[in-house]
């Protein structure tokens, strides 16, 4: 199997000012083409990083992919560098210069300046991949039988040039290899328990067959992964084992695919034509968030009152002035009577509530910071919880919402679906 390396370069990426979300998003495509991403490295804009970065991983991996550093300022200095370690000089590349002058002149209508210009020079002894999405161009290189090729940081334009022309390069030049995942989604259960509770299934599995724990937010991913030259086999394989460890785990399963439960909850609220509403207090609307990042969500949901001071509780979502006076705004109660407002006003099927203290200030003796009572229900019957949380006040938020989400996953499931549709109770 074919092993990449990726290599991201940017002093912003080592301070933390942009986040690397090229390199995860070039290791699952390149996943699922059929090759094994190796090692991801990133490291800053130096001569010397850039250099010995070059030279490790061709000794690790037969393809280096790297994205970052071909822009016109100073700091890029990625082209300078490739030219010094594949021992050759820049040269303007004719095809390159038209992008440029194309998008400078006839589409920006900017006059072009020498820094715009330097954008197609290129190492004479590269093969260029024009950037059919913005100025700076790929170049691929080979040396000492491996692979380099190097693209622009920018993300849409790497993503373009990944699809276009990467990925269909490394086929015609290594063949396709077989990758296969199966991923489960578990709730209820810690990751020690349940590597203890499946850990004879897992020591009888096949050398080609890997099982991964991916914990996050209180549940637990499981995926079970296959590699071999070829599917023939391996995939029946895979799915017999796959079907082993659901029944294993059935009990905590969320869902057998690879889902997020914001997910997993939009496709049941679909499937049963029904629809949410949320009324958020402690967690800022970061619950309406997620389930808004799904495309569709629209069809299922209907809106969000972000209750955080207790005045819009009892204005908007009409919550008994006297529960507040007598439990607190973080409380079983009102909870309970936030789902109903939210009910009421928005007129949907099922709603949630959230109310805490996430910190790090605000908590008392009663009520430490990380409390929480978060509720889920429809209009005949409402389900509470109450949470603690130890963490900084961003992981309590997204705690809670995780919590909040799979509370109402379980609310729905305990529900009979609409005449005509089937049972989701297993």
């Amino acid at each position: 199997m074919t092993n990449i390396s990726i290599i991201t370069i940017g002093d912003e990426l080592l301070i933390g000012q942009v986040i690397d979300t090229n390199s995860a998003w070039m290791a699952q495509e390149l996943n699922k083409a059929g090759f094994w991403v190796n090692r991801r490295l990133a490291i800053g804009d130096s001569r010397e990083d850039i250099l010995n970065a070059l030279e490790k991983e061709s000794t690790e991996s037969e393809v280096i992919l790297i994205t970052g550093g071909l822009g016109p300022t100073a700091d890029d200095i990625t082209k300078p560098v490739l030219c010094e370690y594949f021992n050759t000089s820049l040269v303007v590349n004719e095809a390159a210069l038209e992008n440029v002058k194309n998008i400078f002149v006839k589409i920006l209508q900017r006059p072009l300046i020498e820094r715009n210009l330097k954008q197609a020079e290129v190492p004479a002894s590269c093969i260029v991949i024009q950037n059919k999405r913005g100025t700076a161009p790929g170049m691929l290189f080979e040396k000492n039988g491996k692979t380099f090729i190097s693209m622009p940081g920018v993300p849409h334009e790497m993503k373009g040039m990944m699809t276009d022309d990467v990925i269909p390069f490394l086929h015609k030049r290594f063949g396709e290899a077989f990758i296969a995942h199966r991923t489960i989604l578990t709730s209820g259960i810690g990751e020690s328990a349940l590597a203890d509770f499946i850990q004879e299934f897992e020591s009888a599995l096949a050398p080609e067959i890997k099982l991964a724990y991916l914990p996050n937010y209180g549940m637990v991913r499981l995926r079970l992964t296959v590699t071999g030259k070829q599917a023939e086999g391996l995939e029946s394989l895979l799915n017999e084992r796959f079907g082993q460890l659901k029944s294993l785990v059935g009990e905590w399963m969320v869902t057998d695919e690879d889902r997020t439960l914001q997910e997993v909850l939009g496709k049941m609220l679909t499937e049963r034509n029904q629809t949410l509403s949320t009324a958020e207090s402690c967690t800022g609307g970061y619950v309406a968030h997620l389930i808004t990042s799904i495309p569709g969500s629209s069809v299922y949901f209907r809106g969000s009152v972000i209750a955080y001071d207790n005045e819009i509780k009892k204005e908007l979502l009409d919550v008994d002035p006297g529960l507040l006076s007598a439990y607190g705004a973080v409380s079983e109660e009102v909870v309970r009577s936030m789902v109903a407002g939210i009910l009421q006003h928005m007129q949907t099927d099922f709603a949630i509530a959230t109310s805490g203290i996430m910190g790090p200030g605000g908590g008392s003796e009663k009520k430490p910071v990380g409390t929480v009572w978060i509720a889920a229900g429809d209009a005949r019957e409402t389900f509470t919880q109450k949470l603690w949380f130890r963490f900084d006040r961003q992981r309590n938020i997204e705690l809670t919402s995780a919590n909040v989400l799979n509370l109402l996953r379980r609310f729905i499931l305990s529900r009979r679906p609409p005449d005509g549709l089937p049972d989701l109770i297993n």
